[in-house]
């Protein structure tokens, strides 16, 4: 029986992608550098602030000292209008509450900076998370396991009664290098030919299928 549900937070919980593609290209014009489209930034999110940054520089420009500045402006702008254009996906909060009443934990565990991360979840899901945990200084983004194994250890659940959710590729590494199971989410940012190139069994095409998909992994004893 699964005891925790570790959900990714950007575009498994979230839309956020305008926010951060509004902050990035704003930090951008102030260095005097291209912007992108909304669009690009589903696939320049998801590895964490300083890829993204990375990843919006010119190619000829991705050179430590300019991410680190890049990665500065962003987060300035970031802070002022991170909850300006973010939404929660429809019915994501009664899928939390239908977990709540089943009497799994749930949790965050995202590669945004902590502390945009849990004053994101705050906001929009108040207390329906027993953790929420983002990127802090030195522990690796995922799909490095230790953010993964650090909440289930503050939340007494071992491996093989926690499931990983989550819209990319990396939320799927991450539940396998962890050792749990997973569930991707077809939603998001990303699409769900990657989630399948990246192992997923189990597919939710709308919020409601998780808890659907849950009782059939247990069912099955949740295989990873």
């Amino acid at each position: 029986m699964f005891k925790l549900a570790i959900f990714d937070l950007d575009g498994t919980l979230i839309d956020s992608v305008h926010d951060l593609a509004d902050a990035t290209n704003r930090a951008l014009t102030d260095l005097g550098l291209p912007t992108h489209e909304a669009d690009k930034y589903y696939y320049f999110v998801g590895n964490g602030a300083l890829k993204l940054c990375e990843r919006a520089l010119p190619e000829d420009m991705r050179t430590p000292e300019n991410i680190k500045t890049l990665h500065c402006k962003f987060t300035e702008k970031y802070a002022s209008c991170c909850l300006n254009k973010t939404v929660p996906y429809k019915g994501i909060s009664a899928v939390l509450s239908a977990l709540q009443d089943m009497g799994i934990k749930c949790a965050v565990a995202s590669n945004k900076p902590d502390a945009f991360s849990v004053r994101i979840v705050r906001h929009f899901f108040g207390d329906c998370f027993d953790l929420t945990v983002g990127k802090r200084d030195g522990v690796p983004t995922k799909p490095d396991p230790q953010i993964v194994q650090y909440i289930m250890d503050a939340l007494d659940a071992e491996s093989s009664e926690t499931v990983m959710i989550g819209d990319s590729s990396v939320d799927i590494l991450t539940a396998k290098n962890s050792g749990t199971a997973s569930i991707g989410c077809t939603w998001g940012f990303r699409s769900e030919e990657e989630l399948v190139e990246a192992g997923c069994k189990y597919l939710a095409h709308e919020p409601a299928d998780i808890l659907k998909l849950i009782s059939e992994m247990e069912a099955q004893n949740a295989p990873v």
